[in-house]
């Protein structure tokens, strides 16, 4: 009842208020492809659009008639050979398994941490066993081909990183400092890991900074990682341990990225402390998207939505250093009407699985106008583009159905049709995915339709940023 009456709430307000480009950054590996040009309106955007996912699983070998076009590690020189000669020892692929059968479900790799029986390792590659415990466990295997079991002993889902334990020691090679690690922009830097369940390997790269457009820091580094080598370290010449591998640009030449290792530390601090590992890792997954989303939503509204106009519309959009925004228009196409449209959404999402990310946000305008279409087919042309089933799948199993509400309601100086649609996670209590679509209805020949997607935020949180977003919208002069 309490979200049947709050969502009743949002419209109330909006009615009493009445009353009284850059391109989009070019994907990570696992991002669906950008939006094509078309002659059609562009479709609106699926419910979350992630734009950057890290590599976990290892991709099948190509079949028949079939191109591999992932690109090789080039041969090592001799200070990596002699480097890998050293570390080997500490490296591991970390495997997860069906517990029904053993049967290899995705491998990544990881790293002995000094010489202790703690590997570190991505969230990615071990997110099966922390979100189903009851269907997949995991096991190493070193560079002599011995294995044996892990244990899952801590995560950060926020920095993609997870703590194991397995049932030998390392050498000490792998140096995990207590202090932050100092690094020179173009400083030498080596990656390890095991690429495409192919074979231990090393990759020689360089420090180029970090990464401005992420919610957390991730390093740049300019050298080759492939898939299976996410939760493999990157180190210095000397052997410190400088980051984590996570991703890789899709589109760039070896433009991959690190997890910082102070995350790494701060994780490793909290093992030392806990004992025990906890004995349900969902309820702790849940506490830190928990605590993401509080802080999205602070830097989200921490200053009034930017306001730019769309014809004789005023739209609100965020940009900021985790937030971009493009443009589009099919104005040279030759159609029966003009649309323009500005897209603005998060960089970066938290990863969780496979098939499913958050902490996202995301808002799309689209001006539709045609002096020439008899207003009942631009009534239908306009109908066409409002389109509700756009929410993402009702069959996810991840998610609940969409509970909407819709009403037609005045927002600052524009009468809008809206629509708000909430979907709470299964796993995850408190978090909830919102959007939000609107269409205007003050002319017969032109209309303006927006959506906000909000996912993974508390319930208060998503009311906040959806009730921020509908109250920006209006008019600014005559169509």
């Amino acid at each position: 009842m309490r979200r049947a009456a709050s969502l009743a709430l949002l419209f109330c307000l909006s009615v009493s208020m009445a009353a009284t480009g850059d391109k989009p950054a070019a994907p990570v590996k696992r991002t669906a492809a950008p939006p094509a040009s078309s002659k059609q309106a562009p479709p609106a955007p699926p419910l979350v659009t992630p734009p950057a996912t890290p590599p976990a699983a290892t991709p099948q070998a190509p079949g028949p008639g079939e191109t591999d076009e992932t690109t090789t590690l080039p041969p090592p020189s001799s200070a990596a050979q002699e480097l890998y000669s050293s570390a080997q020892a500490d490296l591991l692929q970390i495997r997860m398994l069906l517990r029904n059968g053993r049967t290899q479900s995705t491998v990544g790799s990881g790293f002995l941490v000094g010489d202790s029986n703690l590997v570190l390792t991505n969230y990615h590659v071990v997110s099966q066993m922390a979100l189903d415990p009851d269907v997949y466990t995991g096991e190493y295997v070193d560079t002599d081909g011995r294995r044996g079991p892990i244990e899952l002993m801590a995560v950060d889902v926020l920095h993609d990183l997870a703590v194991v334990r397995v049932n030998r020691k390392g050498s000490g090679f792998f140096l995990v400092p207590d202090q932050p690690v100092k690094l020179t922009q173009g400083q030498p830097l080596y990656s390890l890991g095991n690429p495409l369940d192919l074979g231990f390997a090393i990759s020689e790269g360089a420090y180029n900074g970090v990464v401005s457009r992420s919610f957390y820091d991730q390093l740049i580094f300019s050298g080759p990682i492939n898939s299976g080598m996410s939760g493999g370290p990157s180190v210095t010449a000397g052997g410190t341990v400088a980051g984590i591998n996570v991703s890789k640009r899709r589109d760039g030449e070896a433009v991959s990225f690190l997890v910082p290792v102070k995350y790494a530390q701060e994780l490793l601090r909290q093992v030392s402390l806990q004992g025990a590992p906890p004995k349900d890792f969902n309820p702790l997954i849940a506490a830190q998207l928990l605590a993401h989303q509080r802080a999205m939503v602070a830097r989200l509204l921490d200053a009034p939505l930017s306001i730019k106009n769309m014809g004789p519309y005023r739209v609100p959009v965020r940009e900021s250093g985790q937030v971009r925004c493009w443009g589009r228009s099919n104005v040279k196409a030759e159609t029966s009407y003009s649309a323009d449209t500005m897209s603005c959404a998060m960089e970066s999402a938290i990863y969780v699985s496979d098939t499913q990310q958050t902490g996202h946000v995301s808002m799309t305008h689209q001006y539709l106008r045609s002096p020439n279409l008899h207003p009942l087919r631009f009534a239908a042309l306009a109908s066409s583009q409002f389109r509700v089933d756009r929410l993402g799948s009702t069959r996810d199993t991840r998610l609940t159905g969409p509970l909407c509400s819709e009403r037609f309601v005045h927002s600052n100086t524009l009468p809008l049709r809206a629509v708000v649609c909430v979907r709470a996670y299964r796993k995850f209590p408190g978090l909830y995915n919102f959007t939000l679509l609107t269409a205007s209805t003050d002319n017969p020949q032109a209309s303006l339709q927006s959506r906000l997607d909000v996912a993974g935020v508390s319930y208060d949180n998503g009311m906040r940023v959806t009730r921020a977003f509908l109250a920006a919208l209006g008019r600014s002069g005559q169509l």
